[in-house]
């Protein structure tokens, strides 16, 4: 992201650092989800839960030696977890990490579009009323039209935010998937 022209909010949930953060959250969910089944000790999960974290200068230093995202990620949360890592990525893919992480970062960001999109859908609302009566030139093929209201061309905008709402409510309903699938 260009970062003059980025939210600083956006910028945040697409930073590295927010990216190895959503992998972090679907591996504990998932180490937790097989802690569930029996399959990994309670013990282990709450030394995982405590210890787990992750130093993107040190994940970026391993990639460079073992040229794998993920590997370098695990690695590095595993310096900090122990013995309780062996339990972590148990059943998963890369895919299955990087995939329903990035359904956790576009989650966040259909978020944050709703919050600005319902600010925008306020202001324009709370200006096509205060000018409901205001006039002004409308416009025909380009040209100068019959006169109509500056409260309704505003209303006009409004309608196409409000579209733009619920297109992003559908959006949001398909990006906020993941999958824990395993290789086979």
């Amino acid at each position: 992201m260009i970062e003059r022209y980025t939210l600083p909010e956006m910028g945040s949930i697409w930073s590295e650092q927010a990216k190895y953060q959503s992998w972090l959250d679907v591996e504990i969910a998932a180490t937790a989800a097989q802690a569930q089944l029996g399959r990994v000790p309670e013990q282990a999960l709450a030394t995982i839960r405590a210890k787990a974290s992750f130093e993107v200068e040190r994940i970026l230093e391993i990639e460079a030696e073992v040229r794998h995202d993920v590997i370098a990620f695990l690695t590095n949360v595993n310096e900090h977890v122990g013995e309780a890592g062996r339990y972590i990525h148990v059943g998963m893919t890369s895919s299955d990490v990087l995939d329903t992480g990035l359904a956790l970062q576009l989650k966040a960001s259909v978020q944050l579009l709703r919050q600005e999109l319902d600010a925008l859908a306020h202001a324009l609302l709370t200006l096509a009323r205060a000018h409901k009566a205001t006039v002004m030139i409308g416009r025909s093929h380009a040209i100068h039209g019959e006169p109509i209201s500056f409260g309704f061309k505003l209303a006009g905008w409004l309608a196409e935010v409000q579209r733009n709402q619920e297109r992003l409510e559908r959006l949001a309903q398909v990006v906020s998937v993941g999958q824990i699938s395993g290789a086979m």
